[in-house]
């Protein structure tokens, strides 16, 4: 049987109050919990993640859910399509 990398996402999950922090565990892993701005950072599969933003919405300490754009975003940046070389930058290559 290979090992297979599962895909993963977070999601931040914003609260009322901190005290509830430790359930959201049955749903995700916590990877980050910031105290002054009272949000928990979750990872998950990324093929579970509609369904938990779902149930993780509907709990009465949630305040908000939000889903990390990273996987959209484009990350090749070789091709120069997003950062171009100034005249200086090329230079040192040469």
């Amino acid at each position: 049987m290979p090992f297979e990398i599962k895909q993963r996402q977070s999601i931040v999950v914003y609260l009322y109050h901190l005290k509830q922090s430790k359930i959201l565990r049955k749903y995700g892993t916590i990877q980050y919990v910031s105290r002054k701005m009272k949000y928990v950072v979750l990872y998950l599969d990324q093929d579970k993640v509609a369904e938990t933003m779902e149930k993780v919405t509907k709990l009465k300490f949630v305040k908000a859910v939000v889903k990390s754009p990273r996987p959209e975003i484009k990350r090749d940046f070789q091709n120069g399509e997003i950062y171009k070389m100034t005249e200086e930058d090329q230079d040192k290559n040469n």
